[in-house]
């Protein structure tokens, strides 16, 4: 049933904030609230607010005009959304906006974050506990700084509880399609996502869009030349006992040295390489599933399906129908809405 009067969302701002973090989701609540509040209330009050107010510059350049969030004391919240982004490698949270944030929270019925706003709802000491997303290149720094928060480094959007999070960017978009629909039904949300040209909701998780080498970027150059030959013979036995004798060491001490250096097993990142081939060829080439299944280890077309079904949710197929580079892949209206 829609309420009687509309559900005031607060999004807030700063600066060095990701435009489409920001933007993103406040496009989703205006054009559902265009597209569905003819004859009644509007579906969403939407609020943009920052510490002073004013102007508040994005890290994309273009300045966003914000109201204080001290004129929002005392009036209710349905929802309070933090934008992410900021400049560098290493998140500060404001501390005016995390000790309103931390005031408010009580008092607020849904608390949400994109990007990196997991860091200061985490700062306010909101995510204890918690199951929470961020963007895939910030999720060991969110679970170094905030050991207590358990981060999931792949999932597009997670809720727990009253608590929303998603990833990174256009991911906000994804979030607040889901709150339409937790608010308004599988309807509004659906409609509102046809009206923005969008997945309603996006198969698999981060791992599709983010290289899933990332334990590499972790090591000290150890098992560089491994890593390389590993690329280039992705087709052939790449068992331990093989990688071990590649790196000149034994099974057991290669095992445990490439675990220690690394962060995951040579399995885990054999799987990985594997996976980024086979994604590449389904998004620049035209070879059959057969054809790629072979020259990227995974053997068989059905093997292929089935790990591409496991890590990432879709098939072979569909990846490539949405994902592909070349032109004559592309099939009428397969980046629309579902």
């Amino acid at each position: 049933m829609q309420p009687t009067r509309p559900r005031r969302i607060v999004l807030l701002a700063y600066e060095g904030m990701n435009l489409l973090d920001l933007t993103g989701p406040l496009q989703a609540f205006a054009s559902a609230t265009r597209r569905h509040s003819a004859g009644g209330p509007p579906l969403y009050e939407l609020i943009v607010a920052s510490a002073e107010g004013g102007l508040v510059a994005s890290s994309a350049g273009l300045s966003c005009m914000t109201v204080p969030v001290a004129l929002l004391d005392g009036g209710e919240i349905d929802t309070l959304l933090v934008a992410g982004g900021c400049a560098g490698d290493t998140y500060v949270a404001p501390p005016e906006l995390v000790n309103w944030i931390r005031r408010r929270a009580p008092s607020v019925r849904r608390l949400a974050s994109v990007c990196t706003g997991a860091f200061m709802l985490a700062a306010a000491g909101l995510l204890d506990g918690r199951r929470v997303a961020t963007h895939w290149e910030w999720v060991e720094r969110l679970r170094r700084l905030h050991p207590q928060v358990r981060v999931d480094e792949d999932k597009i959007y997670i809720r727990d509880g009253q608590v929303w999070s998603s990833a990174g960017v256009s991911a906000g978009i994804d979030l607040a399609l889901a709150l339409i629909k937790d608010d308004y039904g599988h309807r509004v949300a659906i409609e509102t996502a046809r009206q923005m040209v969008v997945y309603m909701k996006r198969a698999g998780g981060q791992s599709q869009f983010s290289v899933p080498l990332t334990a590499q970027s972790r090591e000290n150059g150890k098992f560089s030349d491994l890593h390389a030959w590993i690329a280039i013979n992705l087709h052939r036995d790449l068992r331990v006992e093989r990688l071990a004798e590649q790196a000149n060491m034994s099974p057991r001490t290669f095992a445990r040295s490439y675990a220690s250096e690394v962060g995951c097993t040579p399995a885990r990142t054999v799987e990985a390489m594997r996976m980024e081939a086979a994604r590449r060829a389904l998004e620049e080439t035209t070879l059959p599933l057969k054809a790629i299944a072979a020259n990227t280890g995974h053997g068989t077309e059905q093997n292929l399906r089935r790990t591409f079904q496991r890590l990432l949710g879709v098939n072979p197929a569909e990846y490539r129908q949405r994902f592909s580079s070349r032109e004559s892949d592309q099939q009428p209206g397969s980046f629309g809405a579902r």
